[in-house]
């Protein structure tokens, strides 16, 4: 398959991430949530909504590893868009006639549009489409995996883990802040950054923040408490793109990740934990931002490395003890994304 955007120039993602100054994160976004008592008009209901993801994407990836995590496969069906897009939509080119096969449709951007007519933001993953209208209901991905967690419980399977335990919700929402504002986004506030002040600033809260998970995870198996959680799923997906992308395609060059320790190990550990490694791919991931970011990449030429052997090499972290799904049991049905 050619991956090469082939929207023309018309459509080219060309001037679109990179600013004059320090890259801003656009995070207003649809906020409708499925809830079980359905006070936004969407109730939790087996089979009436759509995820629609990339594997690409790491926002979109936090939900297909909390999806399947949970066993929410036969509840909540599942999308798959190609690595790339073009300025106007991700895009079914996965699918045989380029038609997602539910939704009918060779674009996310309709499902958006059914929503609000010319959607004015950016057309992101991952969303969740309500089948019957063909709408968008949300795409606010923070929420969807949280929502996921303690709404749509009557559908978990058995032994499915406490990704979002009461007891633990403080310390995982503190965790999560700044892991979001200082790695999962700070990778690009450094790969977008428009002048050499604002990636220098970007370049050191990031590894400011790298330097502190380095230091907590060398005494503990996992960001918060002795189980996985919602924590160690935000963080997975930027560090299992570290070193394909961010550490050279974003600048982000201190460091590889393999030349962190604690975080190398805890990353080898979550990604030979199913549901973790078993849902990257590599290539599309590569892919996706080397094609689609023609302001750092106008050749859009992919790098055939790194090496990605690495990954499934022995982690040593079982000796910090903690239990990957707590009183669960890790899933085992085959992978559907």
């Amino acid at each position: 398959m050619d991956t090469k955007n082939t929207g023309g120039t018309e459509f080219s993602t060309k001037g679109i991430y990179v600013t004059d100054s320090e890259y801003t994160r656009d995070t207003n976004y649809i906020e409708t949530r499925i809830t079980r008592d359905g006070a936004d008009g969407y109730p939790v209901e087996a089979g009436r909504y759509r995820l629609v993801v990339s594997r690409a994407c790491p926002w979109a990836h936090r939900s297909t590893i909390v999806r399947r995590l949970l066993g929410l496969e036969d509840a909540i069906s599942i999308g798959v868009c190609g690595p790339t897009h073009d300025v106007r939509s991700w895009t079914f080119d996965l699918d045989p006639d380029g038609l997602d096969p539910v939704l009918g449709i060779p674009r996310l951007q309709e499902a958006y549009f059914k929503r609000t007519p010319n959607y004015p933001r950016g057309i992101t993953v991952p969303a969740i489409v309500d089948v019957p209208s063909g709408a968008v209901v949300t795409n606010n991905f923070p929420q969807i995996t949280l929502d996921f967690s303690t709404e749509w419980r009557d559908f978990h399977r058995d032994g499915a883990p406490e990704l979002y335990p009461e007891a633990l919700r403080e310390e995982i929402d503190t965790v999560n802040k700044r892991v979001f504002t200082e790695v999962n986004n700070g990778v690009y506030r450094c790969g977008f950054a428009g002048s050499q002040e604002a990636y220098d600033a970007a370049y050191d809260r990031l590894f400011t923040a790298l330097d502190w998970l380095e230091e907590r995870l060398a005494t503990q198996r996992y960001l918060v408490g002795d189980t996985i959680t919602e924590a160690d799923v935000r963080l997975f997906t930027t560090l299992v793109r570290f070193d394909a992308v961010y550490h050279g395609h974003f600048k982000c060059n201190r460091s590889k990740l393999t030349e962190m320790p604690a975080l190398w190990a805890y990353a080898r550990d979550l990604f030979q934990t199913p549901g973790f490694g078993d849902t990257v791919n590599f290539e599309q991931i590569k892919q996706h931002y080397y094609i689609v970011h023609e302001d750092l990449n106008p050749t859009q030429i992919v790098p055939k490395g790194p090496d990605t052997s690495g990954w499934t090499t022995p982690h040593g972290r079982e000796v910090l003890g903690g239990r990957p799904f707590g009183n669960g049991t890790a899933p085992t049905r085959p992978v559907d994304a």
